[in-house]
């Protein structure tokens, strides 16, 4: 078996370039092409997946975690905040994410 080209510190990182690409992309077709945005979506998640890279925090919340598709605000998702939560609702598959609201010890 051969050796890999690059490290695997080195393919993480060109992966997170990657993810934060698709992510930046979607945002930018998405009021044109929703489709076209979920797909970027799916693709940023087989990268991370394919080198076992996780996708940043604050790309997270953009992306619902049961459909896998690009949430806009006002859109198709919902955010509220209830009891120390926040409440991220996706408007296409009906399920949300609850995300403690951390405070400060």
């Amino acid at each position: 078996m051969s050796k890999p080209l690059l490290s695997k510190h080195k393919q993480k990182e060109i992966a997170l370039q990657r993810i934060k690409i698709l992510f930046q992309q979607a945002e930018e077709v998405f009021p044109k092409n929703k489709t076209l945005a979920n797909r970027y979506i799916s693709l940023a998640r087989k990268v991370a997946m394919k080198v076992h890279a996780s996708i940043p925090q604050e790309l997270k919340r953009k992306m619902c975690k049961h459909c896998y598709r690009y949430l806009t605000p006002g859109v198709n998702s919902r955010i509220r905040t209830r009891a120390g939560k926040v409440i991220i609702s996706c408007l296409e598959c009906k399920k949300f994410a609850r995300i403690p609201i951390k405070t400060k010890a």
